[in-house]
């Protein structure tokens, strides 16, 4: 089969954006956990998590518990997506780099599966796959549903773990203490759960998924109503912004984690590509401080990559950009200018201190964020 044929056959023209439906998104995964006591998880009567985890989360039907152990798993994370980056970004915040080890797909797939096109020979060094659907065919011969990451791959027989990703990054904090680095900040304070829990609900449901819902409305009532709802969420958190430095108050949470990955892709894609565009993050003052307050946080900004990001939506989603170009803008070096957040009090990691130096296996490319020109 020539290259253009097989192009073709696996397009993904037509996989997101339905004629006069409103998007939803397919919240069905992979729900097992990989827990430190898996006895007390199994026989635990906690809820389970649904569209954004939760930290006392117990076990679905059919779902596995599988022990933590270091060195035995894989995070495998395509740094374009929002819900992979968001787990890159816990996994450095918290030191877990020994302990779980990182696969990173390129930017782009088609209908199968993402691809490790950016690895020598085009295989994962560690997998030795191609596709992440292979480890996911490993555990599930034809799995029916999307190869999604970020994913948890069992590193031995190469076979997927979970792709649960709301439960994932709530587990790195409080399954994996064992393997925190010293310092580690505590991104699930007690004290705030309660009150954490709708906040993720409300980011979720109107930021995280609502600037999908704008980009893959298939009318224009369904994707004038998802712009009204993105904009009231936006207004939202403009507000809860203005006078205190982090969602939750004066340190990093994982919440903050969960809103930085939206923000860190608007300007450059959803403002366009997805049409929500009544302004630009950067004409939003508390948000727009806010968001270069994080990137300029380790954790957050040196895991980010702008061109892979571009790469990633402007290409794959030929239902909104059928030419596949990708634009040049916008300029980034606004990231890196002053914020002044400083002057709201508190401190991004609490009791904590910030995480060590990227490796330099896992640094961005430079020229593909201002932290790393070119």
């Amino acid at each position: 089969m020539s290259h253009t044929s097989d192009t073709a056959q696996f397009s993904t023209k037509g996989a997101y954006v339905h004629s006069g439906e409103d998007f939803d998104r397919d919240t069905s995964y992979i729900e097992d956990r990989i827990v430190a006591d898996p006895d007390a998880v199994r026989a635990s009567d906690g809820p389970t998590g649904g569209t954004i985890g939760n930290p006392h989360g117990g076990l679905g039907d059919g779902a596995k518990a599988w022990p933590v152990e270091a060195g035995r798993y894989r995070l495998v994370a395509a740094r374009a997506c929002p819900w992979a980056n968001r787990a890159i970004i816990v996994r450095r915040l918290l030191g877990l780099e020994d302990a779980i080890s990182l696969g990173l797909p390129g930017p782009t797939h088609d209908a199968r599966s993402w691809t490790f096109d950016l690895d020598a020979d085009g295989r994962d060094p560690v997998l030795g796959t191609e596709r992440l659907q292979e480890n996911y065919f490993k555990r599930f011969p034809d799995y029916p549903r999307g190869i999604t990451v970020p994913a948890m791959v069992e590193e031995a027989s190469g076979a997927v773990v979970t792709n649960d990703y709301p439960q994932m990054t709530l587990d790195f904090s409080t399954e994996w203490k064992d393997f925190h680095r010293d310092g580690a900040p505590d991104l699930l304070p007690a004290d705030k759960l309660d009150e954490m829990q709708p906040v993720i609900k409300r980011i979720y449901t109107e930021v995280n998924n609502g600037v999908y819902r704008c980009g893959f409305a298939g009318s224009q009532e369904a994707y004038n109503a998802a712009y009204d709802r993105l904009w009231a969420a936006m207004d939202w958190l403009e507000e809860r912004l203005a006078n205190q430095r982090y969602l939750m108050g004066d340190t990093i949470t994982e919440a903050d984690v969960r809103l930085f990955t939206t923000l860190a892709r608007f300007d450059a894609v959803y403002h366009g590509h997805f049409k929500c565009n009544r302004n630009k993050l950067s004409e939003m003052p508390a948000l727009w401080g806010y968001a270069r307050d994080l990137f300029q946080t380790p954790g957050f900004g040196d895991t980010t990559d702008f061109v892979q990001i571009k790469q990633h939506y402007y290409i794959v989603h030929e239902d909104i950009n059928p030419t596949r170009i990708v634009p040049q803008g916008p300029d980034l070096s606004g990231w890196l200018t002053e914020h002044g957040r400083e002057a709201l009090g508190g401190s991004p990691f609490g009791n904590g201190s910030a995480p060590g130096p990227v490796r330099e296996s896992e640094r961005v490319i430079p020229g593909h964020n201002p932290l790393y020109p070119a």
